[in-house]
Formats: C-alpha cells, structure tokens, sequence
C-alpha cells in the first residue's frame, strides 16, 4: 500500500498511532512547520490580541516532537515577538524589524527547551516539551576553501 495522506473511508483499516515524545530538558535545533493566524482570547493584563500559533519541529538529532508556540501580537509581549525573530535571523540586535511572517515556515533556529508538568481536564498528570526561551540566529558556517584542495 502506498504511504501517501488521503481521506479515510469509514471501513478502512487503520494501524498508525501517535507516539508522543518528550525530550530531556535542553538546547535544540527547531524547524517552523506550520504558522496560523489567530486571535488571543485576552487575560487581566493582556486585551484580545492578534496571535501567531506556530507548530514547531524541535529535534535532538534522533528524536523530534512537534511544540505549539503562541505568539500574541501586544505591545507587552513585544519582547517575544524581538526573541524569536532574532533566533531565525531576521532581527538583528538592537534593530527594529518589520515583521515577515510569510518567511516564517521553514525558518530555522535554537532554542530552550524544558520539561512542562500538567493536569489533564480529567485529573490525570502529564507532560510535554516547551520552549522556554529562543537563541539568536547564528549563521550556518561555510566550508573552507583552501587552494589544492580538489
């Protein structure tokens, strides 16, 4: 049977499951899979805002599990917003920034990640990865070239 996505039909045979992972508390590459427009439901400090939900790929090499980021679009979280567009390079330090949110897939960086613990709405403990703080973007580096080399 071809491995390709496609709608199930009712009767169909299914196999695959999801296994979550988490992985240790630590310092990981990230991939943005996905970003979503969306709207914030709003808090006491925060009014109903613009949000970015981002799907991202974090991965130790072996491993990778998927994190939801949400970013809110507020004045108050402006610092965030700064955070993670340095770490895939592009905002620079101390430079404002139009935000480019169509380059936002694909976009690569580092980031914290760590162990979040929580209850279930059915009392039951669990726990996932979250990314607790985004690294500024430093550049992949190029090979050397030295001359006799080839």
């Amino acid at each position: 049977m071809a491995d390709y996505e496609r709608e199930l039909n009712w009767d169909d045979e299914i196999s695959q499951e999801n296994e979550i992972i988490t992985l240790p508390a630590g310092d990981y590459d990230f991939e943005v899979i996905k970003f979503e427009r969306s709207r914030s439901k709003g808090s006491d400090s925060i009014p109903p805002s613009n949000m970015a939900v981002l799907d991202i790929k974090i991965s130790n090499g072996k491993e990778s599990t998927n994190v939801k980021e949400y970013l809110v679009l507020h004045s108050k979280l402006e610092w965030k917003l700064s955070a993670f567009f340095r770490s895939i390079g592009q905002k620079k330090a101390g430079e404002p920034v139009r935000m480019n949110w169509n380059a936002v897939t694909g976009a690569k960086g580092r980031c914290k990640v760590i162990i979040s613990e929580y209850t279930t709405d059915k009392g039951e403990k669990r726990i996932n990865n979250k990314i607790d703080s985004f690294y500024d973007y430093k550049a992949p580096s190029l090979p050397t070239w030295k001359a006799g080399s080839f």
